[in-house]
Order: C-alpha cells, then sequence, then structure tokens
C-alpha cells in the first residue's frame, strides 16, 4: 500500500455513508422532479410561475438574510467585548451565549410565543402603561419568525467572530487611537476589516441555518407565513405530494449553494492571496 493512497482509504468509509444514506435519498426524490417518462422541468416552471410559491421563496430568502446582517450588527460588538474580556470572565460570558444552543428548539419558540403572544409580556407590558388600546399582533408574523431565528443564530455568529477577534493584536487597535481616531472610529476602520473572515464564515452559518430551519418558522409564523422548510415538510407529509416537496428541496440546495458561493467570492477579494473560506 503506497502512503499516496492512504488518504483515500481513510476517508472512504464516511464517503460511502455519506452517498449512501445522503445523496441516494435526495436524488432519489429529485430525480423524478426532471423525469416523467421524459426529461422535464415543467415542475419548475410552475413552481416559479405560482405566485404564492415565489412569496414563500422570497419571505425566506428576505428573512434569511436580514436574520444575517443582524448577527452581523449585534454580533461584532459583542464578541469584540469577549474577546478582549479578562480570561476568567470569558468562559462564564462564552457559557451564556451558548446557551440558547443547549435549549431544545421547541422550547425556545414557546418562550417566544409566552412573549410575543396577544397575552404576552409585551402586549400586558404596553397594555399596563396606556402605549396601546389593544393587543399588538407579533405572533404569526415575519417579525415573530426574524427574532426567533435571530436568537437561535446569533450565538454562531458570536461565536465565531470571537476566535477571529481572538487573534487581532491589541496593539493595533491601540496605534489608531494613539493617531487620534476615537474609539469606535478605530472598531469600525480597523476591528471591522480585519474580522471580514469571522463575518463571512459566520454569515454562511447563520444563513444557511435560517434558510433552512424548520421548528422555529413553524411555531412562530404559523400556516399563513411559511418558510421553505414549513412548506416542503406541508407538501411532503400533509399533502403527500413528493413531487413538489422535491423540487422545494432542490430550489432550497441550489439557494444554499449559490450563497456559499457568493460569500467564498467575497472571503477571496479579501484574501488578497486568493485562500477561500468553506464553511
Amino acid at each position: 500500500m503506497t502512503a499516496k493512497k492512504v488518504p483515500y482509504i481513510i476517508v472512504a468509509p464516511g464517503l460511502i455513508l455519506l452517498i449512501v444514506f445522503l445523496v441516494l435519498p435526495l436524488f432519489s426524490i429529485v430525480w423524478p422532479t426532471f423525469y416523467d417518462g421524459a426529461f422535464t422541468i415543467a415542475s419548475y416552471q410552475a413552481f416559479f410561475s405560482d405566485s404564492y410559491d415565489i412569496g414563500i421563496l422570497w419571505r425566506t430568502i428576505r428573512i434569511s438574510l436580514l436574520v444575517t446582517l443582524f448577527s452581523i450588527f449585534l454580533g461584532l460588538p459583542t464578541a469584540y467585548f469577549i474577546a478582549r474580556s479578562d480570561r476568567k470572565y470569558r468562559s462564564l460570558m462564552m457559557g451564556l451565549v451558548l446557551f440558547p444552543l443547549l435549549t431544545n428548539s421547541i422550547v425556545r419558540s414557546f418562550a417566544w410565543i409566552n412573549i410575543l403572544g396577544t397575552n404576552g409580556i409585551i402586549n400586558r407590558f404596553l397594555l399596563t402603561i396606556g402605549l396601546v388600546e389593544e393587543p399588538v399582533r407579533m405572533l404569526y408574523t415575519d417579525f415573530a419568525i426574524t427574532i426567533g431565528s435571530l436568537y437561535l443564530f446569533l450565538p454562531l455568529m458570536v461565536t465565531t467572530l470571537v476566535g477571529t477577534i481572538e487573534n487581532i493584536d491589541t496593539e493595533i487597535m491601540e496605534a489608531a487611537e494613539t493617531l487620534g481616531a476615537s474609539p469606535l472610529r478605530a472598531f469600525i476602520k480597523v476591528i471591522f476589516p480585519l474580522s471580514i473572515p469571522g463575518v463571512i464564515v459566520g454569515s454562511i452559518l447563520v444563513f444557511t441555518g435560517t434558510l433552512t430551519a424548520y421548528t422555529t418558522p413553524q411555531l412562530l409564523g404559523g400556516n399563513q407565513n411559511m418558510m421553505m422548510a414549513t412548506f416542503l415538510y406541508q407538501n411532503a407529509m400533509t399533502l403527500g405530494n413528493w413531487n413538489n416537496a422535491g423540487v422545494i428541496a432542490l430550489i432550497m440546495i441550489v439557494t444554499t449553494l449559490f450563497v456559499m458561493t457568493v460569500f467564498n467570492w467575497l472571503a477571496a477579494q479579501v484574501d488578497r492571496r486568493g485562500g477561500d473560506i468553506h464553511a
């Protein structure tokens, strides 16, 4: 056995499992959407010609982008604060950040139902102080899905950025402030550009996670504000329309791959050496 063959032999068992339990089942679902006695794309034409289907796809992409942008906006200063804190407190803060990931997604969603519902904490507070005369509809809206998804995936952005910022020399920030830059300006002009690789990786994780999430959109959005994952489940398990389910699955895969390609392209622009970032 030559040394060159060893890596392939090591990878082979995992590759076989991946093909048998992921690629082949997925292929068996997607292939009928292209072949019905003859090659056809009628299923995809039907999807993109239906305003209802397009609305669900656009809602999914829009919410995924919003969650990603909010995660960057909130995660970057949070990660900077954690990365520059004393080591004895850093572990505690990271534990608090990761706590939502340790909680069951259904429990998290029901907590948000208790917060955003008609008789929830926020509406009771607004009614008590007289700011509104009747409960505000927040649950089963795009807003509820966005908030729930942000709570779910923000820790991924923070943990990614903490690792990136920890590797940034603190003297660079001190040098910028010495040259007259305010802390905020130094943060924007120095820390943010150097954190771009972490921002890109975190964005991929948050966007793809939001795009494919099922439990949170289902419980907080309901059937009136479906995302692609809930639409897929409805077609497959409720309606038994596996052809449409296959169409939705492939569109989600292509969308995810497209977004990852765009982020990798952005990473290559940041890394002038032509490096690539993989999520």
